[in-house]
Order: C-alpha cells, then structure tokens, then sequence
C-alpha cells in the first residue's frame, strides 16, 4: 500500500484522517505513533520534523501530507472513493471549508485546552486561560446548534468534510459537559455522526485508549 498514516488512536485530529480515509474506502498502512517513546518519536520526526500527527506518506506520488483538513483536501484528489467529501461546485467547496474551519477553530481547539488543562500539574494550571476555553466553546456550541437546526449533516443532505470535522469536536465535548443539557439539536447530530459506520469505526478502534482519557 503507497499510503501511510502516522497517528494515535486517542488523537481528535487523526479522527478527521481516519474517517476521511474509510469513508473513501482507501487502503493505507496505520503507524501508531507514541511520542513518548523515543524510539517512536524519532522514526516519526524523520517523516515530519514538526512533531505533530496526523500525517500521510503517499509513497506512490512521493508527497508527504500534514494537518488534517489538508489530507482530507489530498484523499478527495487522488484517493476519492464513489463520493467526494468536498462538493464540487465553487460555492459549496467554499461553504464546506469553511464549516470544516469553523469546528476546528471554534469549538475543537477550545476542547483540548479544556483538556489540557486537566494534564497539567498543579502548580501549572490556568484558571483564567480554562474559563476563556470554557466560554469560547460554549459560545461556538451555540452558534453550531442555531445552524444545525433542521439539518441531517452540516452541508444539509450530503455527509462532507464539514461533517467529518464536527465528529471529533462534539465526541469529545460532549465528555467534558454533556451536550444534551444545553443542545438538543447537536445532541442528535452527534448520534447521527456516531452512527456513521466511518465515525464507528473509528471509535470502535479507540476503545482501548479511551482508559487514558483525562478526567476532571
């Protein structure tokens, strides 16, 4: 297989990777990436000297792919399987790129330094830094539940990258404060997307390393 995927199953980002690529029904060989393991960290940063995963080796085409919305970007050029992740018409490529950027900025990256912050040790927290996390996310949440409102996926009737983005987002969200309290349309959202058998896949191979997973 010409395509490898370095990643970590607990990874959000690598998510976004991992569905776009069952989605497309693409073969590619899984390098599961331990950072704190020298070994692994140095074979890694032989591929990618910025350290951070997901990222694709296409041996066939001699590209080296970073950052998950670009291997989603890459996987609808060269690896599309019966249906494309990004529409086709200019406006709707636009649309859909921007709700990709909009889970990833606005409620994505807000999760994991609520997350974060739970790793950090004591005498390390940021009460102030948490409560500004806690707010942006809450206020993209709500933006994102007033959008959804009578839609199937993100785009409406297609499932899209704009999807793809939200299911790791709201997965882990919803683990730190229970999105059914506050919004019941991204509560049923979130089902459909756990539903999806590339989202449940992608779970199902997370289980093991869910042990892992900080809490409170």
């Amino acid at each position: 297989m010409s395509l490898t995927l370095y990643y970590h199953p607990l990874s959000s980002y690598c998510w976004k990777a991992l569905i776009a690529l069952y989605e497309h029904g693409a073969a590619f060989t899984p390098q599961l990436v331990n950072l704190g393991d020298p070994d692994s960290r140095g074979s890694f940063l032989k591929v990618w000297p910025i350290g951070k995963f997901p990222v694709i080796r296409d041996d066939a085409r001699g590209e080296t792919v970073p950052e998950s919305s670009i291997i989603i970007e890459y996987l609808d050029r060269h690896y599309a399987g019966a249906r494309k992740q990004i529409p086709g018409d200019a406006d709707g490529a636009r649309q859909c790129r921007m709700l990709d950027r909009y889970f990833d900025l606005h409620v994505h990256t807000h999760m994991q330094r609520i997350i974060g912050e739970r790793l950090r040790p004591a005498e390390k927290k940021d009460p102030l830094g948490l409560e500004q996390a806690q707010a942006a996310m809450a206020t993209g949440l709500a933006h994102a539940e007033k959008e959804m409102a009578g839609k199937t996926w993100a785009m409406g009737g297609d499932f899209t990258m704009a999807d793809i983005a939200a299911a790791p987002a709201l997965f882990y969200a919803d683990k730190i404060t229970p999105l059914a309290s506050t919004y019941s349309t991204l509560t049923a959202y979130l089902a459909r997307l756990m539903e999806r058998p590339s989202f449940a896949r992608t779970l199902k191979e997370a289980e093991p390393f869910f042990q892992y997973f900080p809490k409170e």
